[in-house]
């Protein structure tokens, strides 16, 4: 424990609970001492508040809040969420949040990339940095041991789509539920949880657009219908008492469909496929019928280009495109004495 001096501020510094603290007191030292003292007196007595405020919480019971009183109000992906939770209470569970340093993150993230990918790790590290977030936005906790932790670098440019005959292939393998999901999906590249949550007051068929008020990226998209998608809506029968698109006798949205569309997926014979999968063909078919990267990338609401720019090269003309816009002709001619010339002509 100590006073220095930064600039024109004296600093105090202490540790608690094995945790290293410093305060900003202000340009006297007198009072910066003062103020060390009365922070040993408190924290032998145990009333320093911070120290009252870290115990009282353990990492089970701030999952539990997060996801009760965040997660699931406002995340349509809170299944995911429950998921990493689970995962990462398997390893933190007896820990209070204020026990858990970076080190411990680190031996987590070491011991989950020896049974998942680098891409399940980054979600559960994400989720785990969010729950710390709101710890302290609820005042639970000061400071984040996960806050400088890096996730692994992944690879997100797999591409799996689905060739027309596979596309028909798939469609007449589904159930009779799930086969207007699907062609929402194939006709208009939204995500699976855009789909199972449409509701009606969403779609409107009169101008042919449907409305993503809360989409992945917080931010409100409008979608197009075009001619099959809009039959294929007009033909879904509507619940009387519930608001949702596709949903189930009772009127409640259909929380998974995963089984459905793995057996559907095997009567079609298709492998290594995901329902995610379907908004990959979604943007393959329209680049490779010449629609351009920009609108590809406004239609499934990427917030930047980087994103679309996997599916470039599905583009027969994508490149011969870009270099015939600027030619350079050479122009080969015999000079007055006979010798050859080039000329470049522009």
């Amino acid at each position: 424990m100590g006073v220095f001096k930064k600039g024109n501020n004296w600093f105090i510094d202490y540790y608690m609970q094995g945790r290293r603290k410093r305060e900003s007191i202000g340009p006297s030292k007198e009072l910066a001492q003062i103020v060390l003292k009365k922070r040993k007196v408190q924290m032998a007595e145990g009333k320093f508040l911070d120290v009252k405020k870290e115990k009282k919480i353990h990492f089970r019971e701030m999952a539990r809040l997060y996801l009760e009183s965040y997660s699931k109000p406002n995340k349509r992906s809170w299944g995911r969420d429950e998921l990493s939770i689970k995962n990462l209470s398997a390893f933190f569970a007896n820990k209070y949040l204020y026990e858990i340093t970076p080190l411990d993150i680190e031996n987590y993230k070491v011991e989950r990339r020896r049974k998942v990918s680098p891409a399940t790790v980054n979600r559960e590290l994400a989720c785990l940095k969010h729950m710390y977030t709101k710890a302290i936005e609820w005042g639970k906790i000061d400071n984040s041991p996960a806050s400088k932790i890096k996730k692994f670098r992944e690879s997100n440019q797999r591409v799996r789509y689905l060739e027309e005959e596979e596309i028909e292939r798939l469609y007449e393998a589904c159930s009779e539920h799930l086969k207007p999901i699907v062609a929402v999906a194939f006709n208009s590249g939204m995500r699976k949880g855009e789909i199972l949550n449409l509701k009606w007051p969403d779609v409107n068929l009169r101008i042919r657009v449907i409305s993503i008020l809360n989409s992945k990226n917080d931010e409100k998209r409008e979608v197009p219908i075009n001619k099959d998608l809009a039959q294929i809506l007009l033909a879904v029968p509507k619940h009387p008492k519930s608001p949702y698109v596709f949903c189930k006798e009772d009127g409640t949205p259909y929380g998974s469909v995963k089984t459905s569309f793995r057996a559907a997926l095997r009567r079609a014979k298709i492998k290594n496929f995901r329902f995610h999968d379907l908004r990959h063909t979604f943007a393959s078919h329209l680049v490779m019928r010449g629609v351009g990267l920009k609108t590809v990338q406004e239609l499934l609401g990427h917030k930047t280009i980087s994103m679309t720019v996997r599916y470039s090269h599905l583009s027969p003309d994508h490149k011969r495109a870009a270099v015939e816009k600027l030619s350079f002709r050479m122009d080969t001619y015999m000079d007055t004495k006979g010798r050859l010339r080039n000329s470049l002509k522009i």
